[in-house]
């Protein structure tokens, strides 16, 4: 059996505005401020500067869910595109981390694909 593909880091900002390949494993994160149990969705928010990105996540993969609205969560799926030109990211793991330090988590994040660019480039 093969393991899914262990996900790519982006940030909120750069699944919301379609930098992610469709179908691609990513990892991402926001504020949860919409679930619709009926629908299995979850929308996740976050600010950067003076914009708010949504992403709008399935959670049938990962329930039952106990939501916790205004909480940050870490979501690690696939993204599809949707017909109306829209996306959803396809759950395969959806993590509460509240109290997460945010800068850092930005931070790590960066420092990440610097080693990974530095690693491809020297092979």
């Amino acid at each position: 059996m093969m393991l899914p593909k262990p996900g790519i880091y982006y940030f909120p900002w750069e699944v919301s505005t379609g930098q992610v390949p469709d179908g691609g494993a990513l990892r991402t994160f926001g504020r949860l401020c919409v679930y619709d149990m009926t629908q299995s969705r979850v929308t996740l928010t976050a600010q950067r500067g003076s914009d708010q990105h949504q992403i709008v996540i399935c959670t049938k993969l990962v329930e039952p869910l106990e939501a916790q609205v205004g909480s940050l969560y870490i979501v690690l799926g696939e993204l599809e595109h949707q017909k109306d030109g829209g996306f959803v990211v396809k759950a395969r793991v959806l993590t509460c981390v509240e109290g997460v330090n945010l800068p850092l988590l930005e931070q790590a994040i960066k420092e990440q694909r610097m080693y990974q660019r530095e690693r491809d480039s020297s092979q």
